[in-house]
């Protein structure tokens, strides 16, 4: 599975509005990746976040719905960000990944760490076999 996620560092809005710090972490994130004008993707972050905890996980026509657009349009982005692992699909429904942000960006770090650690090694055996040892 390949997985790929942005990291932007852009500042954070200085007063604290949900809404708008909410779209401040997904830009941070790279969800909308530049095409997504109409912030789909972030909508439907939203759309996930607003329906907790009353519901874990809510299908795409509700998000549709929701999001005032088709459900081919929201699937298209929904597949965007399983691809990303952000959120993931079971049982016909569209789940928060670790059910909260804050779980979500401690599951983030744990996969980027076990990339940062596979390719650590790979470095070093490539070190290796180019007689560059340990420099």
């Amino acid at each position: 599975m390949q997985r790929q996620i942005i990291l932007r560092q852009i500042e954070r809005p200085a007063r604290i509005q949900k809404d708008e710090d909410l779209y401040w972490f997904c830009d941070s994130l790279g969800v909308d990746n530049g095409r997504d004008v109409h912030h789909i993707a972030t909508r439907v972050i939203l759309s996930l976040l607003e329906n907790l905890p009353a519901t874990r996980g809510i299908p795409v026509e509700q998000i549709a719905e929701d999001l005032v657009a088709s459900s081919p349009r929201v699937n298209h982005h929904i597949r965007n960000l399983i691809d990303t692992g952000l959120v993931y699909r079971h049982k016909q429904k569209i789940y928060i990944r670790g059910s909260s942000l804050r779980s979500m960006v401690q599951e983030i770090r744990k996969d980027t760490l076990r990339i940062l650690d596979d390719l650590e090694l790979a470095a070093a055996e490539i070190d290796e076999a180019y007689g560059l040892g340990n420099r």
